[in-house]
């Protein structure tokens, strides 16, 4: 039987990510993987994540399996986080929230909630988007429309387009959303258009759906919060999916959380049954170590505070990468780079095409993806000018 399967093509992302780590020239620069990196190009461990480590570890004392909804402290803090530490929706007990094995494990459990909920409903989702959502929850029966929503001309947010396509959407469907940093564009909704969707949201029906990876690493933990929180306020029924992997470093440990903001108090104790139930027919138990430590973060005032510096920091060094790379390609090209400042987060289209990106791998060892997507991240005071004059002779070369 398995032997009938073929083999399938290298994941587009990860992919190109192994061909850079075996590429020899000493001057290849990896833009393609979505981590954070400091300026040595390490990935680093929050210093608030290794105190809490360390108490961790001269405080466990088992290993026994945790309960299906997670870590106490980690769900509690993570709705506050998210949603406000003066939510309203909190003080009526309408969320419900369980841990999940990272962002993923929580677009898999709303995605799941839906599809009990009503099998018919489609999921809306933005052009472009991060490639894995379609998996994700489409590997539960979903069906799928795309919105517009990126505008490579402008080099922004085609919200008039992306309105006119939303007004296809039902009251049995869900939008998905991109609270903050959007994956792979870096164009985010300002706060009049969040309230635009919020009263298209109001008149429909449909049921926002906000993947909220980046919070803290846009414009900073709350004002990355503000959109997602108007749709809470406005709407009876949000379903986000929130990550630790970048706002607090736990990549690996796969931390994250379904967030159910429900009709009722009644409603959210229902939704935390399915959750369960979900999560025991997927995966059983959630993973313990980094929920542990983003609960103890979360939970603790020196901690958070530690941790919070560590965020401003980080989001403070994005801001400035973004005008660095801005000015080192409007040097070397003589072209207007300027979206690349306005935009939030991580990630970028550079306007290449898939002939250019493939001569920067080839010729000068830049790896990006074929789209000219960048992790901003990946750039450094080391590389900066390479990779601008690289971009620049690919440019010059296919003009």
């Amino acid at each position: 039987m398995l032997h009938e399967l073929e083999q399938l093509p290298a994941d587009p992302i990860l992919g190109l990510s192994a061909a850079c780590r075996a590429d020899p020239n000493p001057e290849k620069v990896d833009l393609t993987l979505g981590v954070y990196k400091d300026e040595q190009g390490a990935c680093p461990v929050f210093k608030a994540v290794q105190l809490a480590q360390r108490q961790l570890v001269e405080e466990e004392g088992t290993k026994v399996y945790m309960a299906a909804v997670g870590d106490d402290d980690f769900n509690v803090g993570i709705q506050r986080l998210t949603l406000g530490v003066d939510s309203s929706v909190l003080a009526e007990g309408r969320v419900s929230s369980i841990q999940t094995p990272g962002g993923c494990g929580a677009l898999r459990i709303g995605a799941e909630l839906v599809h009990t909920a009503a099998p018919q409903a489609r999921v809306w989702v933005s052009d472009p988007t991060w490639p894995v959502h379609i998996p994700l929850l489409g590997s539960v029966g979903l069906e799928f429309r795309n919105y517009r929503y990126y505008d490579p001309v402008t080099r922004g947010v085609n919200f008039e387009a992306m309105m006119d396509d939303l007004r296809g959407a039902g009251s049995h469907d869900v939008v998905l959303l991109h609270g903050c940093c959007h994956n792979p564009c870096g164009a985010d909704l300002g706060m009049q258009q969040w309230a635009e969707v919020a009263a298209l949201a109001e008149r429909q029906g449909f049921i926002p759906f906000i993947d909220f990876a980046y919070q803290g690493m846009g414009d900073g933990l709350e004002a990355d919060a503000q959109g997602l929180r108007l749709l809470v306020s406005r709407l009876p029924e949000v379903i986000v999916a929130a990550s630790c992997s970048k706002n607090l470093g736990l990549y690996r440990e796969r931390t994250g959380a379904a967030i159910f903001v429900c009709r009722d108090a009644a409603n959210a104790t229902a939704i935390l049954s399915q959750s369960q139930a979900a999560a025991r027919r997927i995966y059983s138990m959630p993973p313990a170590h980094g929920a542990l430590l983003a609960g103890r973060v979360l939970s603790d005032a020196h901690l958070g505070s530690v941790w919070r510096s560590e965020l401003s920091t980080m989001c403070q060094r994005i801001h400035r990468l973004r005008r660095c790379l801005r000015e080192a390609l409007e040097k070397q090209s003589q072209r207007n780079f300027a979206f690349i400042e306005r935009e939030k987060g991580m990630f970028s289209f550079l306007g290449l095409t898939p002939e250019q990106t493939r001569r920067l791998r080839e010729e000068f060892s830049v790896y990006m993806l074929d789209s000219s997507r960048i992790n901003v991240a990946g750039v450094n005071a080391e590389n900066i000018d390479y990779v601008a004059q690289s971009v620049t002779r690919v440019l010059a070369a296919t003009q």
